[in-house]
């Protein structure tokens, strides 16, 4: 793993508060039959919506506020808004995440749901049964190989999250399939949408990409989709007012993006 000093100190206190907590699993082994990640997204698709990855998420280091709303409640609006699937915080100390969470809404839904946490550690993988988890290449950069295999072992589905192109080469290396690109800096908590761009072009065609972090509005859905998204995981964006409104928004997002493109060319080829 890279020097913790180099990150910012939000992320210091989140990987050790994951280090702390390593090893600390349930003692029984997790058996999971999941739900198809992949197959979510081409239904998606084939629907003519966007797929989108919507995130449960109670607060974070990064965003004012806590939301109080029953999580099973928000994530049944999000289902109802088009999302393909859910991501929902299990880290407890600074996302407000539980288990609890991702247990009560995952029997809630029928779409895929990720577990979003910090994990550093194969006994942390055993906490609690979701379709898909979250590794961290920069948190795990010499553990990737063997956690992607333990955690296919115990039938998950694996999302590999990383920033750089570095990275990128270590979770494909590692074997990974599915891959997300952070579009925020750990260092500094900086998020620019060019980041996705730079590393996308990398990427092997068989891997699903997805892009994460600063997808704020339709024109940068539309933006990552175009620098080759296969879906994309949004949060606050979501979280922040009106969440089936927003995630519609969201998922509509290509569809009424030609719609406004062809008002626009019907304007200027038959002016008033």
């Amino acid at each position: 793993m890279d020097d913790p000093d180099e990150l910012a100190p939000a992320v210091r206190s989140i990987l050790s508060a994951a280090h702390e907590r390593a090893g600390s699993g349930p003692g029984e082994r997790v058996s999971v039959s999941p739900r198809d990640l992949d197959a979510a997204f081409e239904r998606a698709e084939a629907d003519g919506r966007v797929p989108l990855i919507a995130e449960v998420k109670p607060t974070s280091p990064t965003t004012e506020g806590t939301r109080e709303d029953d999580p099973v409640a928000l994530a049944e609006r999000m289902v109802a808004g088009g999302a393909a699937a859910l991501s929902v915080l299990t880290e407890p100390d600074h996302f407000g995440g539980s288990v609890d969470t991702l247990e009560r809404v995952r029997d809630a839904v029928d779409v895929p749901v990720l577990r979003k946490d910090f994990v550093v550690d194969e006994a942390q993988l055993d906490a609690v049964e979701s379709d898909v988890v979250l590794l961290i290449a920069r948190f795990v950069e010499d553990d990737l190989a063997d956690l992607l295999a333990a955690a296919r072992d115990r039938g998950f589905q694996v999302l590999v999250e990383v920033h750089d192109r570095e990275e990128l080469e270590r979770a494909v290396d590692a074997g990974a399939a599915t891959v997300g690109v952070n579009n925020r800096d750990l260092a500094e908590l900086v998020v620019d949408l060019g980041t996705f761009e730079s590393v996308a072009r990398h990427v092997p065609d068989e891997v699903t990409l997805i892009a994460e972090s600063g997808i704020g509005s339709p024109a940068d859905a539309r933006r990552m989709r175009a620098a080759g998204a296969d879906a994309l995981l949004v949060g606050s964006a979501i979280m922040d007012g009106d969440v089936e409104a927003n995630t519609r928004e969201l998922v509509r997002a290509e569809a009424d993006g030609d719609a406004d493109d062809e008002d626009h060319r019907d304007t200027t080829e038959h002016p008033t």
